[in-house]
């Protein structure tokens, strides 16, 4: 695999590092094993405001938007935000447990935490995605396949794939043929 990004240390070189307390021990002698890709924008529908840092890090700013009463006390994180531009965040290291995909299946497996790498992408499933997201997407998905082996080409799914009954991110909006044909020449 040929990538621009690499992983070290459970750490996405390329990644700006802002840590979010919200993260646990994944259980012990678990592989990752599985990528879901998300969308999130704060507030909803508006991208670079730096409110989903904050929101990861616990201190979003409540009076900001009213959107923000409904969600003030959850605390939750994701292993890495793609931005609009394709820049990296990286909330919790990758041998960590992120909590991004709550009640969750995968492949008859419950509680996705344990096993998987959590990607939240600046969207809204109704938005299309940029370019540079695909682009960067593709990249870290073929950098963290190299430094996490349990992650065959299958095991890469939407939130709403693996809790149907809650969520529906990526989105219609999200193009899965697009970024399997950009990984097809990563791989």
């Amino acid at each position: 695999m040929n990538s621009r990004y690499q992983v070290c240390n459970h750490r996405l070189l390329q990644a700006r590092q802002v840590p979010s307390p919200n993260f646990n021990e994944r259980p012990a002698g678990e592989p990752v094993s599985l990528l879901v890709i998300h969308n999130i924008s704060l507030p909803p529908g508006r991208f670079g405001s730096g409110h989903v840092e904050l929101f990861f890090q616990n201190r979003l700013p409540v009076e900001a938007d009213p959107y923000y009463q409904q969600i003030k006390d959850l605390q939750v994180s994701a292993h890495l935000l793609i931005e609009r531009a394709g820049a990296v965040v990286q909330f919790v290291d990758f041998d960590k447990r992120a909590w991004h995909a709550g009640q969750s299946c995968y492949a008859g497996r419950d509680n996705c935490n344990d096993f998987s790498i959590g990607i939240e992408l600046e969207g809204t499933d109704d938005t299309p995605y940029t370019d540079a997201q695909y682009q960067t997407l593709a990249g870290v998905i073929a950098a963290l396949r190299q430094a996490y082996p349990d992650i065959d080409t299958q095991a890469l799914v939407g939130h709403c794939d693996i809790a149907p009954q809650r969520k529906t991110d990526p989105g219609p909006a999200f193009d899965w043929a697009l970024l399997g044909k950009i990984l097809g020449g990563r791989e």
